[in-house]
């Protein structure tokens, strides 16, 4: 089994708070998939022996304690894989990193998490949570990331931790979000809530007022278009796996500093003349297995955009200027990937000076289509 310094030393933080361009697609990884951020520390020479003798009489006297079954060290309490029906009793006041995942765990009471001012991270993948008291988390002062996915929730908890930087609810049962559900939360930097049932009606005007959000993720929901009141702050958006139909004009104007937009697996037809001009900023967009007959008009007007996914949809023309500006040196960045591959669409047909602003032809994807 894998130690728990060796954990500490194994984590990685899937959502990037620095460099939302390098954000991979979020994937729930086991254990954990965030990183302390540096915030930990040297927690190793608390439990050394120096050489003149043990350290440990000077330890609080509650570093002792851990739950039964679980395993203790280095400020990680691992309590997962182990039928938990309720949050253990005992957990050390240092607990810096709580793992709950993997159990049978149905409720959280109001005094689960009483003294964990230092809890950092918390991890509740799938448990069996569909109750959680209104003050179960206000111990919970310096709580940065909070992973709540594969639960049984109807809706976002109340009063999370202002302190909240990260959020993974996904795989639940919320079909609703309502106004204020995130107020307070100013530091709140990423969500990731796909695999909800939720529809376009679900978000309330003014549910994620406050947030200045950079990642947002609803995929695998029921929306049948973008909603229109996100943070506008957002960096990275992705709708994937959806049932989007449309892109209308001012669907995106909201969204101007976007950099990803992800819109695949959905069953858009038509992308508004124009609604792509609202995201001048953006440098990769995911629009593949869709239901599109054309090239989307403006793509050769966003000077940064650097990867766009058009593969397996029903496209069977090119034309010379769908990818690049008629103008030399209007596109500051060259495409490094285009995805062709999977549409109706000759190849041999197209011109070479389609891609003239692409900086390398192994960039360029094309692909035998199957009807």
């Amino acid at each position: 089994m894998v130690s728990c310094r060796s954990l500490l030393l194994l984590l990685l933080s899937v959502c990037s708070l620095t460099a939302p361009l390098l954000a991979l697609p979020f994937e729930q990884r086991g254990f954990w998939d965030f990183a302390m951020d540096g915030e930990v520390g040297d927690l190793k020479t608390v439990m050394m022996r120096d050489e003149e003798g043990s350290a440990m009489e000077e330890l609080p006297p509650d570093v002792f304690l851990c739950p039964f079954g679980c395993q203790c060290q280095l400020s990680v309490v691992q309590c997962s894989d182990l039928s938990l029906i309720a949050v253990p009793k005992e957990i050390p006041k240092d607990t810096k990193l709580l793992d709950l995942q993997n159990n049978r765990i149905t409720e959280l009471k109001e005094n689960d998490f009483k003294g964990l001012t230092n809890l950092y991270a918390l991890s509740l993948v799938n448990n069996m949570i569909s109750k959680v008291h209104p003050r179960t988390f206000t111990p919970l002062l310096h709580l940065k990331k909070l992973y709540f996915s594969r639960n049984l929730l109807t809706v976002v908890p109340k009063n999370l931790p202002p302190s909240l930087v990260e959020l993974r609810i996904h795989e639940n049962r919320i079909k609703k979000v309502a106004e204020g559900t995130f107020s307070g939360l100013g530091s709140m930097n990423c969500i990731e809530m796909g695999g909800n049932p939720i529809q376009n009606s679900g978000f309330e005007p003014g549910a994620f007022k406050g947030l200045k959000l950079n990642y947002l993720r609803v995929s695998e929901s029921k929306l049948t278009g973008i909603p229109k009141d996100l943070p506008d702050s957002l960096h990275e958006l992705h709708l994937d796996n959806n049932q989007i139909q449309a892109i209308e004009l001012e669907d995106l104007s909201r969204y101007k500093h976007l950099y990803r937009l992800g819109l695949g697996f959905n069953h858009i037809r038509m992308i508004e003349n124009g609604s792509l001009s609202y995201i001048p900023n953006l440098r990769e967009l995911h629009l593949e297995n869709n239901r599109l007959t054309r090239i989307p008009m403006g793509l050769a007007d966003m000077k940064y955009l650097q990867v766009v996914y058009l593969h397996s949809n029903n496209i069977s023309r090119v034309d010379v200027n769908d990818f690049c500006p008629r103008g030399f040196g209007m596109k500051r960045s060259f495409y490094n990937g285009i995805s062709l591959y999977g549409n109706p669409v000759n190849y041999w047909e197209v011109q070479p000076a389609t891609f003239r602003c692409v900086g390398d032809r192994l960039a360029i994807h094309f692909g035998n289509y199957k009807k």
